[in-house]
């Protein structure tokens, strides 16, 4: 007797599975392949960001702007550009301090641009002198005799020039009077003083420069004529 056997074609896909399932697999997404981010982006996220460039390097960090430098106390309390005050000035104060230091460390180095804090600003000569051209007057005449001042009393000092100290600078306040517009080629009235003296010791010697004339702006003294009145 001839026995027949049926054809079953999906018996070796059945058990196909079974082995599969024996061995823990299921199905899922093909593995990341090697080089690729463990971790993928957000779609959006994703094409948002510009495609790099192969010539374009990558950013560098920004950085925090440096600090402003610091001003010194005689320049910062300049105040040249604004109107003038009828406030009476006084030889005291960090400010004052600040310029006659400048103008004692100018005569003992012969350095007369170190004291330019200690000269009346610019900005404010132009506001009081009534002349054709202020800025020139103020250069040519004022600035180069104060330089030519600063010059020769280095010299007055000579040897002692590295030995000398400032003791101190006296200022008459009490004789200063208010000069008032169209009285000396201003439009501007101002303070004055005559008679104020550098004082300083030498080798245990005292000594003294006389600063010819002082002039206020907005409450502070301010050299115009150092030696002589020119």
């Amino acid at each position: 007797m001839t026995v027949r056997i049926a054809r079953d074609v999906s018996f070796p896909c059945m058990l196909l599975v079974a082995a599969a399932s024996s061995l823990g697999c299921t199905q899922g997404p093909p593995p990341t392949p090697p080089g690729s981010p463990s971790v993928a982006l957000p779609e959006l996220l994703a094409e948002s960001l510009p495609a790099p460039s192969a010539h374009e390097a990558p950013p560098l960090p920004s950085r925090a702007p440096p600090p402003a430098p610091t001003v010194p106390p005689a320049e910062a309390s300049v105040p040249s550009a604004l109107a003038q005050t009828r406030d009476r000035p006084a030889a005291a104060g960090a400010a004052f301090e600040g310029r006659r230091d400048a103008l004692w460390d100018a005569i003992v180095n012969d350095a007369p641009e170190r004291a330019m804090p200690f000269f009346f600003p610019l900005e404010a000569y132009e506001q009081v002198k009534d002349v054709g051209d202020p800025a020139a007057d103020w250069r040519r005449r004022l600035v180069a005799a104060y330089k030519r001042d600063i010059h020769a009393l280095h010299a007055k000092l000579g040897d002692d020039a590295g030995d000398a100290r400032l003791v101190s600078m006296t200022v008459p306040d009490d004789r200063a009077t208010w000069v008032d517009p169209g009285e000396e080629w201003n439009k501007v009235g101002y303070y004055r003083v005559f008679g104020s003296k550098l004082r300083y010791s030498a080798h245990g010697q005292d000594a003294a420069f006389d600063v010819k004339s002082l002039i206020s702006w907005r409450g502070q003294w301010f050299v115009v004529h150092l030696s002589a009145i020119k």
